[in-house]
């Protein structure tokens, strides 16, 4: 039986007296406060914070002050700091890290509501990392890691005055010189609606009549997936009708997403807890991408390339039809959950690159719109493959933070000159709050089953507020894009 460790609430010492403990701001090398610089930074160390069910530890090297926090492991565990500022403004917060035992996930809360999450690298040695914006009220607030996926410790958290960014560098100029006329109108709208107005989007069109049910408007995009059109589903008997389903959508003039979670092209386990269709999952498949990549005359390369081809043929469908499509392949690599990013991320950027030669070069689809999905540079393909970067967002239900720490990340990541959007979301950002942060997502697309229609990631009342707020575009509220409006009222 599995030992149940003893749970405790430890109180810490103020927060005035945790950073008389620090010293000066200039034995941190913090700028003078004197002085007309940056404003100071704050450091507030996790040991005397408020401690829940975690324990204070020196079992490390690195940290600073007198030791770190750890043990998050059981589901309430948590760090509490208690902060003061001056006046309500908006903070960047840092967080050092260590996290020995793998890729991460802490969660966050601003005075005792869901702040989004903190993807934590592993790392042995305790790091700073950037956890984005947080506006902090007048006087006292708290800031809390939660568990999350436990086993990472804490050193500590600083905060610095900040302000959002207001103007932005992104152009409408797309990486294919041969981009369709569609293709090329669609950039143009989103990069002229970018800070203005976040586009509404759903993950499958079955859902979109429910929306409207609920909220009396049809989102701007939905998002399909190419996956049972992936050859190692179709030889198990998958059928599926999803360019069917995005023709019908862009007749009605709504703007079309894919992605697709690419079966295997070989190597499928099959087995229980590991069934075929579980093949885009790296634990389900034996298939290794990297061996693949490194013999191009190898069987598991060919197969690679007839996976692309086949799928070429679906979306010359779409082509044919003058949809432009905002295509996602290979999207959330750096999780390494899917077998295109188990191999790290050399792997799938060659990849990537190779899927974006075939399908531009070889079979002409100048109809797609690149968007990249992960926010680590040392994943990113490269400025001349990639239109949009994107992250997926899945924080606690009910958790409507502006998803800032990923949006500043990714606007760094390409130097505020391509557009920034939320692929894939559970509970919805807050457009008040994404205003107050700065968090200009481009758009968003919830994903569908539990996370649109539990009531708990999104309840309806604030599907409402966000299908009607005045910066939240909707179907009805898209221009005329292609055509497709004026095509009805001639049918009328």
């Amino acid at each position: 039986m599995t030992a149940v460790k003893n749970k405790r609430i430890v109180i810490g010492i103020t927060v005035a007296a945790g950073i008389a403990l620090l010293g000066s701001a200039a034995v941190f090398g913090l700028p003078d406060p004197l002085k007309k610089q940056e404003p100071v930074a704050m450091i507030y160390e996790a040991e005397v914070g408020q401690l829940t069910g975690t324990v204070v530890s020196q079992e490390a090297e690195g940290f600073s002050g007198t030791g770190f926090v750890t043990d998050f492991t059981d589901e309430q565990d948590q760090l509490t700091m208690q902060v003061e500022v001056p006046k309500t403004a908006l903070y960047n917060v840092w967080v050092s890290y260590r996290s020995p035992n793998g890729n991460k996930v802490a969660g966050l809360t601003l005075n005792e509501e869901p702040h989004g999450e903190l993807v934590l690298q592993p790392i042995e040695r305790f790091t700073e990392l950037k956890a984005g914006k947080m506006l902090l009220r007048e006087g006292s607030n708290t800031i809390s890691l939660t568990r999350g996926w436990g086993y990472y410790d804490i050193d500590y958290i600083k905060l610095q005055k900040t302000k959002p960014k207001v103007k932005h560098q992104v152009t409408d100029q797309l990486v294919n010189p041969n981009a369709s006329a569609e293709a090329k109108k669609l950039m143009k709208y989103l990069v002229k609606n970018y800070g203005k107005s976040m586009l509404s989007g759903q993950t499958g069109l079955d859902n979109v009549s429910w929306i409207e049910e609920v909220t009396g408007k049809k989102p701007a995009i939905v998002g399909f997936d190419l996956i049972d059109y992936s050859p190692t589903r179709a030889e198990h008997g998958a059928v599926s009708y999803e360019v069917e389903k995005a023709i019908g959508w862009h007749k009605q003039g709504g703007i079309t997403t894919f992605l697709w979670h690419w079966n295997a092209p070989s190597g499928l386990i099959d087995e229980t807890g590991k069934e075929w269709w579980r093949g885009f999952y790296a634990d389900s498949v034996t298939f290794n991408l990297e061996k693949a990549l490194d013999d191009p005359e190898s069987e598991q390369y060919k197969l690679l390339i007839s996976d692309i081809d086949a799928i070429a043929e679906q979306l010359k469908r779409l082509r044919d039809a003058h949809i432009p499509v905002l295509f996602r392949p290979l999207h959330e690599a750096e999780g390494g959950w899917f077998w295109w990013g188990a191999r790290g991320p050399e792997p799938a950027k060659q990849l990537y690159r190779i899927v974006y030669d075939r399908l531009v070069n070889k079979h002409e689809l100048n109809n797609l719109i690149w968007i990249w999905n992960s926010v680590l540079p040392e994943w990113y393909p490269g400025d001349d493959v990639v239109d949009i970067v994107s992250v997926d967002s899945y924080p606690a239900p009910g958790d409507h933070s502006p998803v800032i720490n990923h949006y500043d990340n990714l606007a760094a990541l390409v130097k505020d000159k391509k557009l920034v959007a939320l692929t894939e979301n559970g509970s919805i950002p807050d457009p008040d709050l994404m205003k107050a942060y700065g968090a200009k997502w481009s758009w968003f697309v919830t994903w569908q089953d539990e996370y649109l229609t539990d009531g708990k990631h999104n309840s309806q009342d604030l599907l409402k507020k966000i299908y009607n707020h005045p910066e939240v575009t909707t179907l009805d509220e898209l221009p005329d894009l292609f055509g497709m409006k004026k095509e009805a009222d001639k049918e009328d």
